[in-house]
């Protein structure tokens, strides 16, 4: 990676997401009709809208909460709440995501989690709770020993890449997938690259340059917060002592 400063590579990065989510959006409401809730395929476009933007942009703003300069002195609480809330923020956006194809599915009767990106996409968000859930208990909350911490920490580390990734993959199969079920008739046909995929495409090019340069950033040695062995460092959300 280029000998860039991390907080010009943050704020590309930011304008990088932010433009997945308006052009998510955009496809959604130009080219799909828009959105609703009345269990139609506007409701439908819901989906990508709240994946896109909780299950990767969010996420990956959660990830990169440590590779701040300014958490790498002082207590870490706060920026462990901070982590937390966004990854919480994420999967709540994300659950919403869900709830709509399901509702729209259920409307329209078509089957549910028969295809891969349904399966990929549902065990992301499964392993996703489990993450979460397991970083909560781990670092906020007092019961966690020290050395069960240092124990899960790498491990957290690296299902929180992981994850990431599987969300990039999940979505960029999900855009793949919708364009090839949208554009069938013989004048809008996927193979004929009209103007919708070509800009469909684009945005998953967008998304899968966002999800490696995040795992590209998390990777980078001197971008990483210093090891603390002190209580700051430790310090959990609730403390056990009255």
């Amino acid at each position: 990676m280029l000998d860039m400063p991390f907080l010009p590579f943050c704020a590309f990065l930011g304008a990088l997401g932010l433009l997945c989510v308006a052009m998510v959006g955009t496809w959604c409401q130009h080219w799909r009709g828009g959105f609703s809730l009345d269990g139609s395929s506007r409701t439908f476009n819901w989906h990508p809208v709240l994946m896109v933007t909780g299950l990767v942009v969010l996420y990956g703003a959660a990830a990169l909460v440590y590779r701040i300069p300014n958490t790498w002195s002082g207590p870490k609480l706060p920026w462990k709440v901070l982590h937390g809330s966004l990854a919480l923020g994420a999967f709540v956006l994300t659950v919403l995501g869900l709830a709509a194809v399901f509702c729209f599915h259920n409307s329209q009767g078509t089957p549910n989690m028969y295809s891969l990106h349904s399966w990929m996409g549902l065990g992301t968000v499964l392993l996703f709770s489990c993450q979460w859930a397991a970083g909560f208990g781990a670092f906020l909350l007092p019961w966690a020993p020290t050395w069960l911490r240092a124990l899960y920490k790498p491990i957290h580390v690296f299902f929180g890449s992981t994850i990431l990734m599987l969300s990039v993959a999940s979505c960029v199969s999900g855009i793949n997938e919708k364009l090839f079920f949208s554009l069938k008739n013989g004048t809008m046909a996927y193979k004929l690259l009209p103007a919708e995929a070509v800009f469909a495409n684009t945005l998953g090019l967008f998304i899968l340059i966002f999800g490696v340069l995040v795992v590209a950033a998390l990777a980078r040695p001197s971008w990483k917060r210093p090891d603390s062995d002190s209580l700051n460092s430790r310090q959990p959300l609730l403390s056990a002592e009255r």
